[in-house]
C-alpha cells in the first residue's frame, strides 16, 4: 500500500505474536501476510455475517475496500471456511502465510473468534475508527489452533444502580466480544431502579425506573430496546442473560406498587447504596402473581435459555420464606422453559436440576448447590469483581473487600476452592455501578482487568503466569487506546508505547 506525499513512510511492524486471551497452540512460521487493495474476505455460505463484521472493523483504519465475497478464496485473500473437522464448537484454526490467511471452524462462532485473533495479529492501529497513516498492514506467518476452556465466559453489567442506554450497552458488548466473551449478564433490577418494562405492571418502569444512585432521571429499556440489544449481541455471539433480583434488592418494585408491601403503602424510592434492607411481602396475595407475571414476560421476551433471579443478600426474608420462594420461582421458570440461575445463596434452599449457582462469596453455599446438582459460574468477589478499587488512590470504585490490582485480578483459578473442571460452567466478571455513572467509569474499572478475566475463562490454567502475561498486557494497552478505551495504567505493568 502506498502512502501520500504528506504521510510518513510505513513503519516496520513488530511481528511478535502477543495475544489475549492466549491461544491453545501457536506456531510461528517464516514470512508475513500483507493486506492490499486487492485483498478480499472470502467466506463460505453461512459465514457472510462474520465476514461483514470483520470488514466493518478493518476498513475504517486501513482504508482498504476488503470486499466480502462468497467464494473459496484466492491468493491475497482472508478466507473464512466452515469445516466440520474442527471439532470444538467455538474452536478455530488460523493459518497465515504469504499468500493468504485462512480461518477454519465448525461454527460461525468459531470463525468469529478466529477473526478476533486476526485483529490482534495486525498492528494495534487497526482498531482505530479512522484511517491510520503510515502503517504497514502486515501480520506474522503463524499457525494457531484454539478452543475455549469454559463454555460460559461472561461479563455482568449492573444497569440498575446507574442506568446505561442501548448505545452504551452495545459498546460494552463490542468490548467483551473482542476478548472472546460470550455472555452479557444484565442486572436489570435492584433497590435503586427497575430497568425493563413489564406490560402487566407498568409502574415498575414509570415509577421504579425513574431513580438511580445519587438521584437523577434513571431510565429503562422498552421491549423494543431489549430486542435491539439481544439482536446486536447475537450477531457477535454473545447471549444476553437477564437478571430480575428477588426476593431482596426489590425496593424499586415496592416503591411502584403498594400491594407488594405488608403496609399496603408504596415504599419510598431509594437512591442510596446500602443493601439487604428490602424484601417482597411473602404472604401478600399479590406477591406470587407479580413474580409470575414478571418472569413470564421476561421469559417470552428474552431468547436466552437462562434467567437469573438474584437471590442474594435477602437479609429481611426468613430462611423458611426464602427456601419456599426459590422453590416456587424455579417451578415458574421451568414452566416457562428456562433454567434458573441464582447467586450462591440459592444453595441454602432446595433446588432441582437443571440449575446454575453463581459463586461470588460463600464457598459453602456454592458447594451446597453443587451437591444438589447445580453447575457453577465462578465470580469470586476477591478476584473477579470489577467495581472494586485497584488501590487506595483509585478515584472510583468500592473497597468493601479491600483492593484488587491487575495482578490479583489475573492470578486465580476458577476451580478454587475445591471444584472440579466438570462442575464449573464458566467464569463471569461482574461490574456493579454504585460509583459508576458514565461509560468512561465503566472502562476505567473494567480495563485492563477484564482482559485478564477473559484469559482465565478462555485459556488453559497450565502454563500461564503473571510475569509472562504482564508482557503481553503491556502491548495490549495500545490496542485498548486505539479503541478509545480509557483504561487504568497500572504501575505493575511496563506499558509499551502506542
Amino acid at each position: 500500500m502506498g502512502c501520500g506525499a504528506d504521510e510518513a513512510p510505513p513503519s516496520e511492524p513488530d511481528l511478535v505474536v502477543r495475544l489475549i486471551p492466549v491461544p491453545h497452540s501457536v506456531e510461528t512460521l517464516v514470512g508475513r501476510f500483507a493486506l492490499s487493495n486487492a485483498t478480499r474476505i472470502a467466506v463460505d455460505p453461512g459465514a457472510e455475517s462474520v465476514g461483514q463484521l470483520l470488514a466493518s472493523v478493518l476498513r475504517p483504519s486501513t482504508g482498504l475496500p476488503l470486499e466480502v465475497v462468497t467464494a473459496s478464496g484466492a491468493a491475497g485473500d482472508i478466507v473464512l471456511q466452515l469445516d466440520a473437522a474442527v471439532s470444538a464448537e467455538e474452536g478455530y484454526t488460523l493459518e497465515a502465510v504469504a499468500d493468504n490467511v485462512t480461518i477454519k471452524a465448525s461454527t460461525a462462532a468459531g470463525l468469529f473468534y478466529g477473526c478476533q485473533t486476526l485483529r490482534q495479529l495486525l498492528p494495534p492501529q487497526v482498531e482505530r475508527s479512522e484511517k491510520a497513516a503510515g502503517v504497514s498492514w502486515v501480520l506474522p506467518a503463524v499457525r494457531i489452533s484454539d478452543a475455549p476452556r469454559f463454555a460460559w465466559r461472561g461479563a455482568m453489567l449492573d444497569v440498575a444502580r446507574h442506568f446505561f442506554g442501548v448505545k452504551d450497552v452495545k459498546q460494552y458488548i463490542d468490548r467483551i466480544a473482542y476478548h472472546k466473551m460470550n455472555r452479557l449478564h444484565l442486572h436489570l433490577t435492584d433497590d435503586q431502579g427497575w430497568r425493563i418494562h413489564i406490560d402487566a405492571w407498568p409502574k415498575l418502569t414509570s415509577i421504579g425506573g425513574a431513580t438511580q444512585v445519587g438521584g437523577g432521571a434513571g431510565g429503562f429499556y422498552t421491549k423494543a430496546d431489549m430486542k435491539e440489544i439481544v439482536a446486536y449481541a447475537a450477531e457477535r455471539f454473545v447471549m444476553v442473560v437477564p437478571e430480575i433480583d428477588m426476593p431482596g434488592h426489590i425496593n424499586a418494585a415496592l416503591a411502584s406498587y403498594g400491594e407488594l408491601n405488608e403496609s399496603g403503602v408504596p415504599a419510598k424510592p431509594y437512591t442510596g447504596t446500602d443493601v439487604g434492607f428490602s424484601s417482597l411481602w411473602m404472604d401478600g396475595p399479590d406477591t406470587y402473581p407479580f413474580v409470575t407475571d414478571v418472569l413470564t414476560e421476561v421469559a417470552e421476551l428474552m431468547p436466552s435459555p437462562y434467567i437469573h433471579i438474584g437471590g442474594d443478600e435477602a437479609k429481611m426474608t426468613s430462611a423458611a420464606d426464602y427456601a419456599a420462594f426459590i422453590d416456587k420461582v424455579q417451578d415458574i421458570l421451568t414452566g416457562a422453559g428456562k433454567t434458573m440461575i441464582g447467586w450462591d445463596e440459592i444453595g441454602t434452599a432446595k433446588i432441582d436440576t437443571p440449575v446454575v449457582a453463581q459463586f461470588w462469596l460463600f464457598a459453602a453455599n456454592a458447594m451446597a448447590a453443587r451437591d444438589q446438582g447445580a453447575s457453577i459460574i465462578s465470580s469470586p468477589v476477591f478476584h473477579a469483581y470489577l467495581d472494586i478499587k485497584y488501590d487506595a488512590e483509585s478515584p472510583i470504585g468500592q473497597s468493601y473487600i479491600g483492593f484488587t490490582n491487575v495482578k490479583k485480578a489475573y492470578e486465580w483459578d476458577p476451580l478454587d476452592p475445591g471444584f472440579t473442571e466438570s462442575e464449573i460452567l464458566g467464569v463471569e466478571t461482574p461490574l456493579w455501578t454504585e460509583t459508576v455513572a458514565s461509560v468512561s467509569d465503566i472502562e476505567f474499572l473494567a480495563f485492563p482487568r477484564l482482559a485478564g478475566h477473559s484469559e482465565i475463562a478462555w485459556s488453559a490454567q497450565e502454563g500461564r503466569s503473571w510475569e509472562e502475561y504482564r508482557t503481553r498486557l503491556a502491548h495490549h494497552g495500545a490496542r485498548l487506546e486505539a479503541m478509545g478505551i480509557g483504561y487504568y495504567r497500572s504501575a505493575l505493568v511496563d506499558w509499551a508505547a502506542p
